[in-house]
């Protein structure tokens, strides 16, 4: 009888101490990783860069980009940045893409191309000077060829129109 309880109680307590099992990872599942001495924490889903630059600064999107779970554009869509709407730069990564989060918010979320946004302090700027500039009259150069006719061109093109 002792014996038997002894059994009992020594399975018992080798199996008190294992450890339950892992859940699954799913692609909601937060981890952290450390690339270049930054720890960063990010969804399953979204992958680890291979360097890392920290930015660490607020930018305004140019565009509706598409925010993606790998640096370049062979991973998955995660969401979309809305023209004009600030974002969190954690910093750039390789193929220079940025490692965004949400505005005041350090978990990255994904990665754009570096042209989908600008520093929030530059931003006005920078839509300044990509507006269109209207043309200047092109010079027009005209010559009489005969009575009330005449030839023009306009510019340095070599073909004349005859009025």
């Amino acid at each position: 009888m002792k014996i038997r309880f002894a059994l009992t109680l020594l399975a018992v307590l080798t199996v008190a101490g294992c450890k339950p099992p892992a859940p699954p990872l799913t692609d909601d599942t937060l981890v952290s990783s450390t690339v270049n001495g930054v720890t960063l924490v990010h969804r399953y889903a979204v992958n680890t860069p291979a360097e890392f630059t920290p930015v660490n600064e607020t930018w305004r999107a140019l565009y509706d980009a598409s925010v993606m779970t790998s640096p370049d554009y062979g991973g998955k869509v995660v969401r979309h940045l809305e023209n004009g709407k600030p974002f969190q730069v954690l910093g750039k990564v390789e193929h220079s893409w940025l490692a965004i989060a949400d505005v005041n918010e350090e978990q990255l979320i994904g990665y754009v191309p570096l042209k989908a946004g600008v520093a929030a302090e530059r931003y006005e700027e920078t839509l300044r000077n990509d507006r269109p500039r209207p043309r200047r009259a092109s010079k027009q150069v005209c010559v009489d060829v005969g009575g009330t006719s005449k030839a023009c061109r306009k510019g340095n093109t070599a073909t004349w129109i005859l009025d």
